[in-house]
């Protein structure tokens, strides 16, 4: 890791400022109105124009904001600043200008980053590829459990302008942070950071995995207490060593081995920490079963480790990460027990939406018959069939790109027997869990973990999830 002090960006004043906010939707808007309300002259630009956009400009107007809609390139006259959503892809035209005008851009976390105030609770933050809701909702239980006042905040859903700026004060916030909201984000400088892993996702608006990358690793830039890494994956141990951190910050790893010094680690079924400890070379400190996460399936025992070490990072107790993890009840679709029918189980992983959390829930079981498929987003299938294909009694494949999977199976595990579904009606996943069932032997898990989006049939992999949920139920009924 590199040192030297890094210093918390200077003040701004809003003023008086002419600040451009880039989109409307779920930052724009509370962007918008809150730079208003500091005084600064707000013109929010938006590419489109549809009926929520005219509802939300309308909204705006009345408090005597200027926007502009169907025109997201042009760079208003004046703009000394953009404020962009985070979704804005960085080749945008209108960031080209801001940049030969000398703009500068921020993101909405850099927005609240700058309207901290001076006794601001600090943030652990998190990123990575998958997992990033999971540890921060755990981490924000364990913080809760050692009488800290905190929240789950940012990427998660919950606004960081409404945390920083609202009327409740805060110990410490659990900040979940996409690669967009990171690349947007230059002056951020958390407590202590976790990326949990990285594989290939969202190269269409980085432009390529380093570039992305790059954009991960921005969370470790002035951590003053722990640069928290995955030890299973280089790349995470990569972007620690090229951050340019405060004087003093530590690499912290975890392990679902027997940690090294300065990691977290699995030890005969318990969690334990050899880094925030007294002589860590000789000593580790028990934290947890691996009975008390939930689901104790690998990639959320790791997702426990990276929350528990930043937790351990800020000063809390071994007994907070244990009360805290028993506390925790994971969101719906995240590799969820539905339910047992004739000895099988039914599990729904619907939020598997790439091929890197596919193989996370895939590892978790010994024998599957997998229900996959949907839009595969640019997505090859050859590692993950490979690197799964043991643990496979069948498949059933829906969706539109569901072909793709197919071929790949075809390559990698030609033994096992494959349902190709050719429907992409929402009705095809009471044939899928039916076509699945047939497949299914006593001790099997039924398991669907997608590898890819839902929009071609589903609204959302919540919908696609409850979906999965309503035919196992049927098929209980039926029993």
């Amino acid at each position: 890791m590199g040192s030297g002090q890094v210093t918390s960006s200077e003040p701004f004043d809003f003023q008086g400022k002419h600040i451009t906010v880039a989109g409307l939707g779920v930052s724009g808007v509370p962007a918008a109105k809150v730079l208003h309300g500091l005084g600064a002259i707000v013109t929010v630009v938006n590419d489109g124009a549809d009926e929520r956009a005219r509802a939300q400009a309308a909204e705006l107007e009345t408090l005597g904001i200027t926007v502009r809609l169907g025109d997201g390139d042009t760079l208003p006259e004046g703009s000394e600043l953009i404020v962009t959503a985070p979704g804005w892809k960085p080749d945008k035209p209108l960031f080209a200008v801001a940049g030969q005008a000398g703009v500068p851009v921020w993101g909405d976390v850099e927005l609240a980053w700058r309207l901290r105030g001076p006794d601001a609770a600090p943030w652990l933050a998190v990123t990575g590829t998958n997992g990033k809701t999971t540890t921060v909702q755990m981490l924000a239980s364990i913080l809760k459990a050692a009488g800290l006042r905190t929240a789950a905040v940012g990427n998660i859903g919950v606004s960081l302008l409404d945390a920083v700026l609202g009327e409740e004060r805060y110990d410490v916030l659990a900040v979940e942070l996409s690669s967009y909201q990171l690349h947007w984000a230059p002056s951020l400088r958390a407590h202590s950071a976790a990326v949990l892993n990285l594989a290939p996702d969202h190269l269409d608006w980085h432009g390529s995995m380093e570039a992305y990358a790059a954009d991960k690793g921005r969370i470790y830039e002035g951590n003053r207490i722990a640069c928290v890494y995955n030890a299973a994956d280089k790349a995470t141990e990569d972007l620690v060593r090229e951050a340019d951190v405060e004087e003093g910050c530590r690499a912290v790893g975890f392990t679902l081995g027997t940690p090294a010094p300065s990691q977290l680690g699995v030890v005969e079924g318990i969690l334990v920490d050899r880094a925030f400890v007294e002589n860590r070379q000789k000593n580790a400190q028990e934290l947890a079963e691996v009975a008390d996460v939930n689901p104790p399936a690998p990639h959320n025992i790791a997702n426990a480790l990276a929350a528990a070490a930043l937790a351990r990072a800020y000063g809390v107790p071994a007994k907070a990460v244990r009360d805290g993890l028993r506390a925790f009840t994971p969101d719906a679709h995240r590799i969820a027990h539905v339910a047992d029918v004739d000895g099988v189980a039914y599990v729904d992983d619907s939020k598997a939406t790439n091929t890197h959390a596919a193989e996370a829930s895939l590892a978790a079981y010994e024998s599957i018959v997998w229900i996959a498929g949907g839009l595969a987003k640019g997505a090859v299938f050859d590692e993950l069939v490979a690197k799964s294909a043991r643990r496979l009694r069948g498949a059933v494949l829906i969706g539109a790109d569901r072909a793709l999977i197919r071929e790949a199976l075809a390559r990698h595990a030609p033994e096992v027997p494959v349902v190709d579904l050719d429907r992409t009606d929402t009705g095809a996943m009471l044939q899928a869990v039916q076509e699945a069932r047939r497949l299914a032997q006593p001790g099997d898990t039924v398991l669907l973990a997608p590898a890819c989006a839902s929009m071609d049939m589903f609204t959302n992999y919540n919908k696609r999830g409850d979906a999965f949920a309503e035919a196992v139920r049927e098929l209980g009924a039926g029993t």
